[in-house]
């Protein structure tokens, strides 16, 4: 029998080993660049924090690699994919919201890669980084709430009864009398349109700062298409009289000085544009109106589009590291 040791790596593991290498290199690029520049005494403690994990995180992944004998991933770099002595980009205020839509992506993330591990050290290794997760993005919603920057998603009233459904008419959405929005499909317009709040604020600092033209079109591109997401977002929602989140696009300095290579801003951009296929792919499966559910098509088709000549941009500039992948069985033959 084959002792824990001997046991190989699944290649569900090795993809989420893979991805967090990639995601923990990055944001150790992008975390050390935030503490540079941050003012708030406040926040600074909670990026400290954030850097620690990712570093540790780094530190116990090489381990696993090197163990496993597997060759460790490129990854980014301090010294080659971040400019410390970039003027300020972004406001204290866009760092404390990065960092709660980080602690809110990796919680999810970490929870995925728990479920899909088998051997018990990656196991609890994921089990350590959900917790770790878990406790950042309490600390992020502690600060966001003690500052009066966390918006909370609309108040509904408490029902005095269970009740049923009981005509079609409330899967209605292009035409006839619309019902109101259900609380589930109200929570995913809110966290989607605070996402891309978020994202396009992201943007907005990417455009100015990025070296290649075509890859600062390319951000401004993405930009557009997320603001008129968002404007379906918000026109459903005062459609029943809810409120609307807060935009960030006041979170950007008029900074040209990039803090972040153009790898790193693209990779980021294209991760960030993955998850956002992700959400709404989960917000059209709890969709009953049909209304929705053809926005949220819509919109996962033309992010796909983007996504699509994101990547072919990081190919042809030779950016795009290959993640782990099956053995081409005929081009051994052929070899």
């Amino acid at each position: 029998m084959k002792t824990e040791q001997n046991i190989r790596l699944t290649s569900a593991e090795l993809s989420q080993l893979w991805t967090s290498y990639q995601n923990d290199s990055a944001s150790i690029c992008m975390i050390m660049y935030f503490l540079r520049t941050v003012e708030d005494p406040e926040i600074r403690p909670i990026l400290e924090h954030a850097l620690q994990l990712s570093q540790s995180h780094i530190q116990k992944l090489t381990a696993i690699y090197t163990d496993e004998n597997y060759p460790l991933p490129k990854g980014f770099s301090v010294d080659q994919d971040s400019n410390l002595n970039a003027p300020r980009l972004y406001s204290d205020n866009y760092m404390l919201q990065f960092m709660s839509q980080m602690g809110q992506i990796s919680l999810n993330g970490y929870s995925v890669a728990k479920s899909l591990a088998v051997r018990s050290d990656i196991d609890e290794f994921y089990a350590q980084c959900a917790a770790e997760a878990n406790q950042l993005d309490t600390m992020t919603k502690n600060l966001l709430l003690s500052k009066g920057l966390y918006v909370r998603s609309p108040y509904i009233p408490y029902p005095e009864k269970v009740d049923v459904v009981k005509k079609p008419s409330f899967l209605t959405g292009w035409f006839g009398e619309r019902r109101p929005l259900l609380s589930l499909e109200m929570t995913n317009l809110y966290a989607n349109f605070q996402r891309n709040a978020l994202g396009i604020a992201t943007l907005i600092g990417f455009s100015q700062v990025a070296k290649s033209k075509k890859i600062s079109q390319f951000f401004v591109r993405g930009k557009d298409i997320t603001a008129k997401h968002n404007e379906v977002f918000s026109s459903i929602l005062r459609e029943d009289d809810l409120t609307v989140p807060m935009s960030s696009d006041t979170y950007v300095t008029e900074s040209k000085v990039a803090p972040f290579s153009d790898s790193l801003m693209l990779f980021s951009v294209t991760g960030l544009i993955a998850l956002g296929i992700g959400y709404y792919g989960t917000s059209i499966s709890t969709c009953l109106r049909r209304d929705l559910t053809a926005h949220y098509d819509r919109f996962i088709h033309e992010v796909l589009k983007y996504s699509e000549d994101g990547a072919n941009i990081l190919i042809d500039n030779g950016w795009m590291e290959e993640p782990p992948r099956a053995s081409d069985r005929d081009e051994l033959s052929n070899t």
